[in-house]
């Protein structure tokens, strides 16, 4: 489910426009960016992620009503857009419980990166020399 269908959900739940409910759940999935698949979800659908979101986006979101305005909890909103991905509402560690630990995650083995790789040391070209 994209964020669109998920903003949609969330107002035919709640009430307003899905615009209210889209930055929550284009958050949530923006996880896209950096991880093309599934995989993504393991950066912010579990229950760190949804209380992420209320730190970002607030307690609730103020959704207008025909006379007035309901206040909807984000953590609820972000709960609810887990809930549609993945059915339940996992922990960060319910992700890393099978992960392998590599050497490099213990600092053991340590890179080095050459400065000219850093852009640091960069030769002088002849207009800077004057």
């Amino acid at each position: 489910m994209n964020s669109w269908h998920h903003a949609q959900s969330s107002a035919r739940k709640w009430g307003g426009d899905p615009n209210l409910y889209l930055p929550v759940h284009e958050f949530i999935d923006s996880s896209k960016r950096i991880i093309g698949d599934v995989r993504h979800r393991s950066l912010y659908h579990h229950t760190e992620g949804v209380w992420l979101c209320q730190r970002i986006f607030g307690v609730t979101l103020d959704v207008p009503k025909q006379r007035s305005a309901v206040q909807v909890p984000v953590r609820l909103i972000a709960e609810q857009h887990v809930l549609e991905d993945l059915g339940w509402l996992p922990s960060p560690a319910d992700y890393i419980d099978g992960m392998p630990i590599a050497p490099w995650m213990s600092g053991s083995q340590r890179k080095t990166v050459p400065l000219s790789h850093l852009l640091l040391n960069q030769p002088a070209t002849v207009g800077d020399l004057k």
